[in-house]
């Protein structure tokens, strides 16, 4: 928490002190843990390597992660499509409600289509619709080999606060998913739902820095019955323009406040990790 607002003071700074203006504000791959509104221009393809990392539960020793590759396109103005395919790997032991394993496999597949409702260049104010729906082979918490279905849709904002130096976003996202268990054929069903945001602001000509928050709450069912966890995220976020075409963003949040239902304790690590650390690497052509 304290590298974060560390990020952020130093960030708000250097935009009072009139920070150097060289590249312009793309919030499409600025954030790590939020979604922007941009869309690139008719006929751009991009490329987009990720790699996520979560750590930690209530106790033993839990690391899993992710790493995936995409395919960008923006067949018209202000529509943009994305094919993704994705791997995972877990290594957990002695995590109460979860098998010990070490393994990696592959993740499964997932396409998005985002519709930007309004253009902030124009309107002053971002406004973008995605709808994700995903196939699953392996279960995003425990590694378990599952079959699983689901889709995440996101409703995003984002505005410049200073005029090329400093922008905000907010998101606001769902996800429900249904699985069977490729082991015992067991099906379950769950949802997230996700309110997030963020600053970044200009550190250099082609540097941004700032912090990202998230609220997230878990649900036993695919509607908002069931309730049985959540969680508080916070942690500073750097992204670096490499070229005209490439880019790097890496960001990392700690969970700071949580709860599970029938627990005791400040956080919840039964249903979501310690931190997390995400990083983005891209290139459009």
């Amino acid at each position: 928490m304290k590298s974060g607002l560390h990020a952020l003071l130093i960030a708000s700074a250097l935009v009072a002190n009139g920070a150097a203006q060289a590249v312009e504000i793309e919030t499409d791959h600025l954030f790590a843990f939020n979604m922007g509104t941009d869309i690139g221009d008719p006929g751009e393809k991009e490329i987009q390597s990720s790699f996520e990392g979560r750590f930690g539960r209530s106790a033993g020793r839990y690391s899993a992660l992710a790493g995936s590759l995409s395919l960008q396109y923006t067949p018209v103005r202000d529509v943009q499509l994305e094919l993704e395919a994705a791997g995972a790997s877990h290594s957990i032991d002695n995590v109460p409600g979860m098998d010990d394993r070490h393994a990696s496999a592959f993740g499964g597949l997932s396409f998005s289509a985002s519709y930007r409702l309004l253009d902030r260049e124009k309107s002053g104010l971002g406004l973008s619709f995605t709808a994700a729906p995903f196939w699953a082979r392996v279960d995003d918490d425990t590694g378990e080999p599952i079959n699983g279905y689901g889709a995440e849709v996101t409703l995003a904002v984002d505005k410049e606060l200073v005029d090329n130096r400093l922008v905000g976003v907010f998101n606001v996202s769902y996800e429900p998913s249904t699985s069977q268990s490729r082991l015992d054929r067991t099906w379950s069903h769950e949802s997230v739902l996700d309110l997030s945001g963020g600053l970044m602001a200009r550190l250099g000509d082609n540097v941004f820095g700032g912090i990202e928050a998230r609220y997230m709450r878990q649900y036993e069912t695919l509607g908002f019955s069931e309730f049985v966890g959540q969680a508080f995220y916070l942690g500073p976020t750097l992204s670096v323009t490499l070229s005209k075409q490439a880019w790097l963003t890496v960001g990392w949040n700690a969970q700071i406040a949580g709860r599970a239902v029938g627990e005791s304790g400040a956080l919840d690590l039964t249903h979501f990790s310690r931190h997390e650390l995400r990083l983005l690497l891209g290139t459009t052509f």
